[in-house]
């Protein structure tokens, strides 16, 4: 008997453990996040339309190299040498080679379209590998060309699947410009519905840019750059960017990781750096929409942090209402030195502290300077009375002010396997008992799943031991994903398999 033979019978005698919890729900299942392979031939030939053959020579070279530099720049170093240069442990070995049978799965759109009924899957959306390296590349000629490319090559390979696939759009944002350029040729030319845009981007610190040359520049890339994560302290504007993904019904997500930043710059141990690195990057994002204003001005937006779990936006969301409590506006003010007792910290001092004092002689002014200790003289606390509200962007008069910030415009992506999901149901989690949206994402694709006909039966697991509910399940795998996807957009399934099944059971989609 044949490979070909063997994967067939594989896939088609044998139920999946996935199909049979599909079989015994009565609602779509829709998984926000399996990644594909693109084929390089026929992409080659979407990005000599946009680019040209120059660009293709380059796109080749990239490839040869390692499309990420200072990964490529690991593998050509001795170990010396990386401790030398501080260079972080790459990712390795990142898809299910033994497995081929799912590997050719994520590469052949019709094989994924025909196996999505053994996932368990009604309907899915996909992330295509090459779709997050042109968005980190400095070059705007390079960066754009092959986005564009990208996202027509997707839009065509998967348009005859679309009642069960969507491809998401690659959007760039080095600037708000680029990005609705970008975004509205995808949507409006080439029918995209979803995107996927960076976590942060990396910008020059001028003052240490041109204090070296311009060849040294990649390999301090480290030290002599910030992140823009498009908020806070940001150096655009992107509230246009924001208006227009929700005039298009175009709901963005992210799945920019943190490897290589400061305490995930291991040099030799890639588990070290990936560990939580994927909700350390989505929480910087997330929270620099929240301080940044972001989420007030447009409270209609909706992104998707995928990958790092849903935990850490409840432990977000919790920590946000604390330190509001402690250090909002008013009570801020309980450590501003200018409310010091004065005469009663000298009286205190003179009662209990002789000891300390050593029968030396003091003023009021003095005690008063001293009290706050060696390291905190009072002129380093007087501060501008417009600079003391952290919170002022994000326009918090109270706690609900903070959910309502924070749970609406966020969903949080969480893999199939992964228990700390539990959190996102936790009614205890915050004195509110607000709940985050929690997404199932399978992440199928990825080494993260060796068989991608598992996830939805892990998930359904945690019900059969107690830790989920069946509305819990419910809200993951439907609920949440209908209501993030139509948010924006109602027809966002229409013709779909989601729609049909809807239409089949009798009913009546989640309110948005």
């Amino acid at each position: 008997m044949t490979s070909l033979q063997n994967a067939f019978n594989a896939g088609q005698n044998k139920p999946s453990r996935s199909a049979a919890v599909k079989a015994g729900l009565d609602y779509p299942v829709i998984d926000t996040d399996i990644h594909t392979n693109e084929f390089g031939p026929l992409l080659e030939d979407y990005i000599a339309q946009y680019g040209g053959s120059k660009i293709v020579d380059e796109f080749r070279q990239h490839l040869k190299s390692g499309l990420n530099f200072l990964a490529a720049e690991w593998y050509r170093l001795t170990p010396e040498q990386r401790r030398d240069r501080r260079i972080h442990r790459p990712a390795f070995w990142a898809l299910p080679a033994k497995n081929t049978y799912d590997l050719a799965t994520a590469s052949l759109p019709a094989l994924l379209h025909e196996r999505l009924e053994e996932q368990g899957t009604d309907y899915a959306v996909l992330y295509p590998n090459i779709a997050l390296f042109p968005q980190h590349t400095g070059r705007e000629d390079l960066r754009r060309s092959l986005t564009r490319a990208i996202n027509h090559y997707h839009a065509d390979i998967y348009r005859p699947y679309a009642d069960r696939l969507t491809p998401v759009a690659s959007i760039p944002l080095h600037t708000p410009e680029e990005g609705i350029e970008e975004v509205e040729f995808a949507v409006k030319t080439l029918g995209l519905k979803t995107i996927l845009i960076p976590g942060a981007v990396r910008r020059p610190i001028k003052s240490l840019a041109e204090k070296y040359p311009p060849q040294h520049h990649r390999e301090l890339a480290g030290h002599t750059q910030w992140l823009d994560f498009f908020g806070l302290d940001s150096e655009y504007d992107y509230d246009p960017f924001w208006a227009k993904v929700i005039e298009l019904g175009v709901n963005p997500s992210t799945h920019s990781g943190s490897q290589g930043w400061d305490a995930r710059a291991s040099i030799s141990n890639y588990m070290f750096n990936h560990v939580g690195h994927f909700a350390d990057a989505s929480e910087a994002f997330a929270k620099s929409l929240f301080f940044g204003g972001v989420t007030r001005r447009f409270p209609q937006l909706r992104v998707a942090l995928l990958e790092g779990g849903a935990a850490w936006g409840s432990n977000v969301l919790t920590h946000l209402i604390d330190r509001y409590q402690k250090r909002g506006r008013d009570s801020v003010q309980n450590y501003n030195p200018a409310h010091l007792d004065k005469e009663l910290i000298f009286q205190l001092f003179q009662q209990y502290g002789q000891d300390l004092l050593k029968d030396r002689e003091f003023s009021q002014d003095e005690i008063a300077e001293l009290a706050f200790g060696v390291g905190f003289g009072r002129r380093f606390q007087e501060q501008n009375p417009d600079e003391i509200d952290d919170f002022a962007l994000a326009g918090i008069e109270n706690i609900q002010d903070i959910a309502d910030r924070w749970v609406p415009n966020f969903y949080f992506g969480n893999e199939a396997d992964d228990r700390t999901l539990l959190h996102a149901f936790n009614p205890h989690s915050n004195p509110l008992g607000a709940k985050v949206n929690a997404l199932y994402s399978s992440d199928s694709g990825h080494w993260d799943v060796p068989d991608v006909t598992e996830p939805l039966a892990e998930t359904w697991d945690l019900v059969k031991e107690g830790a989920l509910t069946e509305a819990n399940f419910k809200a993951l795998v439907f609920e949440n994903p209908y209501r993030f996807y139509t948010a924006n957009n109602p027809d966002f399934f229409k013709g779909t398999a989601v729609e049909a099944k809807l239409q089949k059971l009798g009913l009546t989609a989640p309110v948005v």
